[in-house]
């Protein structure tokens, strides 16, 4: 133990660590103390004594890219294991105090921004010191943030294949075939899938948690979309569908939250299409007092705050 801790008098302090995890995050000295509220001599400084004590170049400007070495790299990736296990301690320690306030971290994936304000709106109301932050990506940001550590819970629909994941399938997820509200097909009752996928469809990008589901069902029925455009958000897919550019699948919740002024919802065979939202989290990551509170809200009330009159009924 004395030797780890004569080691660590030769790695820098853990304050230049965590500047050095936020200048390669931020990818700029400038952003990174902006982020922190410090002035970029202050942050350049730390950072130089830290190579100076490490006796390595950590960083270089390329033009006006910040490149890091392989050392740099390499102390990068420790650090934030070594902040890691700062953060985990005080959550423990927190648990130990009894403590009921603090900060709860969410990371969802565009789809879920619709709704999970709802859930968050109803627990923060029991919790009015809590401190929650939030944060919306595709569903390649949102893997990325849980690979990394750095949120307390995640929401999928499709989540990536890890041991470590823990899920909780807390609401169903229906994807309804739409239409504009002129459409020929608005005039059927009962639509074949073979039909509707004659019709220019508006897919969502490849890799969302919507394309997987979708590009599976029509796998599964063996039909191939005469897709027309690939589209990077539900919004921007709902407009497109309103301008008459063609027809697609989304979500229920995209929907009923998002508004349905000038698209109707399809009556087409196999669908809609069943899939389930997921609460994520790291097992290995130890669970404050607050996040301990809302996974026991969530599996208890979370699907009651989406009553039936929110949902559109296909025939």
């Amino acid at each position: 133990m004395l030797n780890a801790y004569r080691s660590h008098r030769h790695i820098g302090s853990v304050r230049q660590l965590e500047l050095l995890v936020v200048v390669y995050e931020q990818g700029s000295i400038t952003k990174a103390a902006q982020l922190l509220h410090l002035t970029q001599p202050t942050v350049s400084m730390q950072l130089t004594k830290l190579a100076q004590t490490l006796g390595l170049e950590l960083y270089y400007s390329s033009g006006k890219t910040l490149r890091f070495t392989q050392a740099g790299m390499l102390v990068v990736e420790e650090a934030r294991e070594i902040l890691r296990r700062f953060e985990y301690l005080n959550i423990r320690l927190d648990k130990l105090k009894g403590v009921q306030t603090g900060e709860l971290s969410l990371a969802v994936v565009t789809t879920a921004q619709y709704f999970i304000p709802h859930l968050v709106g109803e627990f923060s109301e029991q919790f009015p010191e809590l401190n929650i932050t939030f944060k919306v990506g595709n569903r390649a940001q949102t893997i990325e943030r849980s690979v990394a550590d750095e949120d307390d819970f995640y929401v999928f629909s499709h989540p990536p294949e890890d041991p470590d994941l823990e899920l909780i399938d807390f609401l169903p997820n229906r994807l309804l075939a739409i239409a504009p509200e002129r459409h020929p097909l608005t005039q059927q009752t009962a639509i074949s899938l073979a039909e509707f996928s004659r019709y220019p469809f508006l897919m969502r990008e490849t890799g969302s948690g919507t394309e997987h589901a979708v590009s599976d069902f029509l796998a599964e029925h063996q039909i191939t979309p005469n897709v027309r455009m690939t589209i990077e958000s539900n919004e921007a897919i709902k407009h497109a569908v309103i301008s008459g550019l063609g027809v697609s699948i989304l979500s229920e919740h995209t929907l009923s939250y998002g508004g349905l002024s000038g698209l109707s919802v399809l009556s087409v065979e196999h669908l809609p299409i069943q899939t389930q939202w997921y609460l994520v989290r790291r097992k290995s990551r130890p669970m404050s007092p607050i996040a301990e509170r809302f996974l026991s809200y969530v599996k208890q009330q979370g699907s009651q705050l989406f009553t039936s009159d929110q949902q559109f009924v296909v025939s």
